[in-house]
């Protein structure tokens, strides 16, 4: 089952300048609980915004760039085909950004793991439209804004329709 893995805006806004423009600590538990110990599929960019290696978690990166330069351990590719033959070992790859993967991931997925911020952002990256004939919401688990988060949102799961 391969999964994408995103928090997004009121306008499916993912960030702004590679970086995200909202800080929610319970999000980014639920991406390691999630994504520990998976293959995690990224573009470039979102791989640079990183400021080091994931911890326990396969780092396969999508580039046009055939001569491009990564740690010891990622595993550079040039499409999502390739990226997801890097994955025949795991029984759910997580697609994590940023927005072109996500959109060259879109047919590929079989699950979404959204978090749906209740606000709207100054972003220049989106997720793509979802396809509400396609996918269909199966949990959400509300949580409020609080002392630690400035936004309400929702952690959505979604499943492809069958």
């Amino acid at each position: 089952m391969v999964t994408m893995i995103a928090a997004l805006g009121a306008n499916n806004e993912l960030g702004k300048d590679n970086d995200l423009v909202w800080h929610l600590p319970d999000d980014f538990k639920r991406f390691k609980s999630l994504t520990t110990g998976h293959c995690i599929i990224m573009g470039r960019k979102t791989f640079e915004s990183f400021p080091k290696l994931l911890p326990n978690r396969k780092h396969i990166v999508i580039t046009r760039n055939t001569d491009y330069s990564v740690p010891e351990g990622v595993v550079v590719v040039q499409n999502m085909n390739q990226a997801l033959e890097n994955c025949a070992d795991d029984p759910q790859p997580f697609i994590i950004g940023g927005g072109e993967i996500y959109r060259l991931g879109m047919d590929h997925a079989d699950c979404m793991e959204l978090t749906h911020i209740e606000g709207t952002f100054d972003c220049d990256t989106y997720f793509p439209e979802i396809d509400h004939k396609l996918w269909q919401c199966v949990t959400s688990v509300a949580h409020e804004k609080d002392e630690k988060h400035d936004y309400a949102f929702h952690f959505n799961t979604y499943h492809r329709k069958k």
